[in-house]
């Protein structure tokens, strides 16, 4: 087989030998110490697990299940769980590690940890999902603690996910630890602000760019791809400071008034909807288009919101936003980000700009432990310290080596855990 027809069956050393090219990329632009990049370049540890759950008709499927902890050099692992039929080892390690420098960039007392279950949720009942979330957590439980590592939901997992894994880790250890994971239902120890936290962080460094060219967010128009989770909070906490969104899009296309939309109408319209979409709204001066065209349009900030590589070496000469707030995973692909460097476009990365939703997870395993929890208007403004500090950090250390946001964000990162590192030294 081909290297080719490899990474076509998995795609997930493709992700890792990507994550693996960034950190070679600012090790080397750090003159990083060989044996602190011999130890960021591999996994602490890789739990590989097999689950035999009982489904609803009596027979035994057996599913398989990882658990990667990148480096607890800064504190616990922490990362999403997910369930998808393209998991693998790789996928799974590649994510940890970008887990690590979103944690360390935002600077909160975190590593990079990541899971998953290869498996299409969509075929398993409710009691089959919780019987092999319940295996899973059993399977991993040697490793995992609120003081080791600490699993969030990701890809098709929620609050009802993390319920079912407190749950099961408090039968086994015979204590209740609400701390073991994040993203749980708030009457059962989740965060307030949780919901709206990934958007929030988006939001804000939308705003942190714009004060930074100089410019009045009042007269400063936004397009959002997606309209999502993220790209739904993103829009509504953008339009509440005073910056005026001209269009968005969601699965059923474009929508565009020059002249500035009503998120709010928007999103009540999406809640009544029997699609959950945009599909068939109107308004007045309102037009459609598509997301390609979407992604053109002449306005201040670009927000991709949406799914990964929607930026590519096609399109990335006809971007006419003059920033870029990456509000999706990956919206950006390497050949495009030269492209709009050559141009002039700067790009928030989305390692930091997604960013809220991993600091809120750190205050809710903080309210946790204290077992004091906050009003929403406190996860509020500490999220806007922490981003507002983290922007502020990779802006200006951009601007000390003169390097591009995305390149300065992940030295930046790479920095702070080789330096914990090399403080902590090599056991024994």
């Amino acid at each position: 087989m081909t290297s080719v027809e490899q990474l076509a069956k998995n795609p997930g050393a493709s992700f890792l030998a990507s994550a693996q090219e960034s950190l070679k990329k600012a090790a080397l632009a750090l003159n990083l110490d060989p044996n602190i990049y011999a130890i960021l370049k591999t996994n602490s540890r890789a739990l590989i697990v097999s689950l035999p759950v009982e489904m609803d008709d009596g027979h035994i499927e057996v599913f398989t299940g990882y658990r990667v902890q990148h480096t607890t050099a800064r504190g616990p692992a922490k990362g999403g769980i997910r369930y998808h039929t393209s998991v693998t080892l790789e996928e799974v390690s590649a994510l940890a590690q970008l887990m690590t420098w979103k944690c360390a960039l935002v600077n909160v007392p975190f590593s990079g940890g990541k899971g998953g279950i290869a498996v299409d949720p969509r075929k398993l009942s409710e009691n089959e999902l919780r019987r092999m979330t319940r295996r899973y957590t059993y399977a991993i439980s040697p490793i995992i603690g609120p003081k080791t590592d600490i699993p969030a939901p990701d890809m098709n997992t929620n609050e009802r996910t993390m319920s079912w894994i407190s749950d099961t880790y408090a039968i086994i250890t015979g204590e209740s630890n609400s701390e073991i994971v994040t993203g749980k239902p708030v009457n059962l120890g989740g965060s307030l602000g949780r919901i709206d936290a990934t958007g929030l962080g988006v939001a804000i460094s939308v705003k942190e760019i714009l004060k930074r060219a100089g410019k009045d967010l009042t007269e400063c128009t936004t397009v959002v791809q997606g309209f999502g989770n993220v790209g739904t909070w993103s829009a509504r906490h953008i339009a509440e400071m005073g910056i005026k969104i001209v269009a968005v899009s969601d699965i059923s296309g474009g929508y565009y008034n020059p002249t500035g939309l009503d998120i709010e109408e928007m999103v009540q319209y999406v809640k009544e909807s029997k699609e959950r979409t945009l599909e068939g709204y109107t308004a007045p001066g309102l037009s459609t288009l598509s997301n390609s065209e979407l992604l053109e349009l002449d306005c201040d900030v670009l927000v991709p919101a949406a799914m990964e590589n929607q930026i590519t070496q096609a399109n990335a000469d006809s971007i006419r936003a003059k920033f870029i707030v990456e509000g999706a995973n990956g919206p950006t692909t390497p050949e495009a980000d030269a492209i709009l460097k050559e141009r002039g476009i700067i790009v928030v990365p989305d390692i930091l700009a997604n960013a809220g939703g991993v600091v809120v997870s750190y205050f809710e395993w903080v309210q946790g432990r204290e077992g004091f929890y906050w009003d929403v208007e406190l996860v509020r403004e500490r999220l806007h310290h922490f981003m507002e500090a983290a922007f502020n950090d990779m802006y200006d250390f951009s601007e000390h080596r003169d390097v591009t946001l995305r390149q300065s964000a992940m030295m930046l990162a790479v920095q702070r855990v080789a330096d914990a590192i090399a403080m902590r030294g090599v056991f024994p």
